[in-house]
């Protein structure tokens, strides 16, 4: 007797996604939808600008954001847009950063997934520069 796993399609990977986020449980999201060796970017001139690659370093990337965070104020994420295995959200947070002060940052973001897992992630918003 074999037993088959059925993986997520990207539709429910964005639902998953978008519903831990809205929980504040991003690094559960990390943990249990991203893939080993996913590559996540970042624009160019931001604080944590490039290419990230694993999950490990975009877990570690992720708790530095959090650590240089004194208060988020407020986080937004919009319902997912999914087109094959592709998925867009946006994000808005409004955050005060410890030596950077206060900041309303709108992002867009773009989801790569395959064999149920998201396997790339790129953001979009101004850096300032």
């Amino acid at each position: 007797m074999s037993t088959q796993v059925e993986t997520m399609n990207a539709q429910e990977v964005a639902h998953r996604l978008v519903h831990l986020c809205r929980e504040g449980k991003n690094a559960e999201a990390i943990n249990e939808l991203y893939d080993d060796n996913i590559v996540s970017l970042e624009p160019e001139g931001a604080p944590m600008s490039g290419k990230t690659v694993g999950k490990e370093a975009v877990l570690e990337s992720t708790n530095q954001w959090y650590n240089s965070v004194q208060e988020l104020h407020s986080a937004y994420i919009s319902d997912p847009l999914v087109g094959d295995s592709y998925f867009a959200c946006t994000m808005k947070m409004d955050v005060t950063y410890k030596e950077h002060g206060r900041n309303v940052m709108n992002e867009l973001c773009v989801f790569g997934v395959k064999d149920g897992k998201i396997v790339s992630s790129q953001f979009f918003y101004n850096t300032g520069k």
